[in-house]
């Protein structure tokens, strides 16, 4: 009668086993425990806890691992054994479950070979009611003592118990429990929606001239100089740059060259008209020759004489590098720089179309230069576009065109910054959920 007794070490570790699982404050901590704390008492190769979802096991926790892969060829072989291995425990007492007592399928068979050991425990976990909550695996070669297997029937009641109570836990809270407070901060979202703000966007923007004349080629040509530097101040009808001459004038050489000829030619045929009659008629022709020779010329010299480029106002010379220019080829009408008059600023912003909102005629707009953050400029919309090109970054934009009101000291030409302009009051929710809707609109066509 005494030898049956368990020892006191047994029943301790038991025990504690039993206060680790009361004392587990969520369901995967239960599982958790049920998987690594047992393994002083049964040796086992590895532990499985699955939760009872219908006719699927769900895996819960694998002993030795915190987060098992869900992924690893282990545990998608483990989905389909675990099914099978559903449909072969009948009653609520732990069942040992031999290799040689079974025939699984085929791919069932093979994974047992190759990653499980002779046999299972398998240990159902009841609730009070008699409900199987879940189902412990332990792997093993033999199956426990008997004696062990009477002390551990205590254990699996408080894991059943446990289990239940933590599950509905889960269950309640966000409920019964959060669900006033959910309720007052739905509420609390939808008001604070529904407050009025200033529709606004912000772009991208430069200073520029509301009056600027842009200087192009008049003729086909290559730039021999420029002659003034970029942003310097020009005067009306200063030389900004000059094309190559070198062409044009051994062109007109040759051209001053035949009219010498055509006119020596007219002189002669003039001289013999006298004795000749019949020389009326050649005459006439040399005569067009001659005419048609100084026209060709004249045209060369106004070519020349427009070689030189001038200012047609004062302002300032807007362009890039005149490095960039020497010895380019140009055609006519390419544009060259700007002649911009610093007394007349505004702003050009650039309205990416994925950003554009409702503007008024008039909208303000705020300036904030990268050069002057704490100076900003403000503005009126004069023009906009009602084509959008790409921008010089590719994305395509509407241009607008505002003002600048007050003191334009800051409004250098060429300095860039962040537009920001204003639209219409809107809700606060519309204002918010504007581009997701957009974006929702474009993908469905609804």
């Amino acid at each position: 009668m005494t030898e049956r007794l368990p020892s006191p070490q047994l029943l301790l570790r038991v025990h504690a086993l039993r206060d680790r699982a009361l004392a587990a404050d969520s369901l995967n901590a239960l599982a958790f425990s049920m998987a690594n704390d047992a393994y002083a008492l049964l040796q086992y190769h590895q532990a499985l806890v699955f939760a009872q979802q219908g006719d699927q096991p769900e895996l819960l926790c694998v002993s030795g691992l915190a987060k098992p892969a869900e992924d690893s060829p282990y545990l998608v072989w483990l989905q389909r054994a675990s099914r099978w291995l559903a449909q072969q425990l009948e009653g609520d007492e732990p069942q040992w479950l031999a290799r040689s007592a079974v025939t699984p399928p085929d791919d069932i068979s093979d994974g047992w070979a190759e990653w499980w050991p002779a046999g299972l425990w398998c240990v159902p976990v009841q609730g009070r009611d008699g409900q199987r909550l879940g189902l412990v695996l332990f792997l093993l070669d033999a199956p426990p003592a008997e004696p062990l297997t009477e002390v551990l029937g205590g254990l699996w009641k408080t894991w059943g118990y446990c289990w239940q109570s933590l599950a509905g836990v889960r269950r309640r809270r966000p409920w019964q429990q959060g669900r006033r407070k959910l309720l007052a901060a739905l509420a609390l979202v939808l008001l604070v929606l529904l407050i009025p703000v200033r529709q606004t966007v912000l772009a991208p923007a430069e200073i520029v001239s509301q009056e600027a004349q842009i200087i192009s080629s008049p003729i086909d040509g290559v730039i021999r100089q420029m002659h003034v530097r970029p942003n310097q101040a020009v005067e009306q009808g200063a030389l900004l740059f000059t094309l190559d001459e070198t062409t044009l004038r051994n062109r007109a050489e040759v051209l001053s060259k035949g009219v010498a000829v055509a006119d020596a030619e007219l002189l002669a045929a003039r001289q013999r008209a006298f004795d000749n009659p019949q020389g009326q008629g050649e005459l006439t022709l040399l005569s067009g020759r001659a005419q048609q020779s100084r026209a060709e010329l004249a045209a060369v010299q106004a070519q020349l004489a427009r070689t030189q480029v001038h200012a047609p106002e004062g302002g300032i010379a807007v362009y890039s590098d005149p490095n960039d220019w020497l010895g380019k080829p140009v055609s006519t009408g390419e544009r060259i720089l700007l002649v911009a008059d610093p007394a007349q600023p505004a702003m050009r912003i650039q309205l990416a179309v994925a950003d554009a909102i409702a503007l008024e005629p008039g909208a303000e707009v705020t300036l904030f230069l990268t050069a002057y953050p704490l100076q900003p400029l403000h503005g009126r919309v004069l023009e906009t576009s009602y084509q959008a090109h790409p921008s010089d970054e590719g994305v395509t934009s509407y241009r607008l065109l505002a003002s600048i009101d007050g003191d334009a000291a800051t409004a250098r030409l060429g300095l860039h910054g962040t537009a920001k302009l204003y639209g219409k009051r809107v809700l606060l929710g519309y204002y918010l959920l504007r581009r997701p809707l957009a974006a929702v609109r474009a993908w469905t066509g609804w």
